[in-house]
């Protein structure tokens, strides 16, 4: 005798869906690789989005490893990021997770970006020599008085 099943309205029978398997470790870290690529080149997850198709919401889950990225689309990703496919999966033969970047290397890669956008020569070596004399600066005052 066969079995008959009542299921809920809506509900897809096992036998129609597909089996698409969780994110895991290896979605992590391709994502968490986005994070830190999109972030050294000063972009929003917005702006990441829309150079990919995907809405913000979208962008923010495939960052976060919480969605799988198909091959298509991490393709997108590379080339609107500027990097190969395999940057992606640089350090995944480690065991340790990358570390998020501290608000020091954030800060570091701001000042970066923004003296990379600045075309004239005269200001960038006036603010290279501004940050020489900071940097100076606070060495001198983190040494020891000299007796005298």
């Amino acid at each position: 005798m066969r079995r008959v099943s009542r299921r809920e309205p809506g509900r897809v029978p096992q036998e129609g869906r597909r089996h698409t398997p969780k994110p895991g470790a290896i979605d992590r870290h391709v994502g968490a690789r986005i994070r830190e690529r999109r972030l050294m080149l000063g972009l929003s997850q917005q702006e990441l989005a829309e150079a990919i198709g995907v809405t913000y919401q979208q962008a923010h889950k495939y960052e976060r490893g919480l969605n799988r990225i198909a091959a298509g689309r991490l393709y997108e990703i590379a080339h609107a990021l500027g990097v190969p496919i395999s940057w992606f999966f640089d350090g995944l033969d480690s065991d340790q997770e990358p570390a998020p970047l501290t608000q020091r290397q954030r800060l570091w890669l701001e000042v970066a970006r923004n003296f990379a956008q600045i075309s004239n020569e005269r200001h960038q070596l006036a603010l290279s020599q501004m940050a020489r004399a900071l940097a100076e600066a606070e060495a001198r005052r983190d040494e020891p008085p000299r007796p005298g």
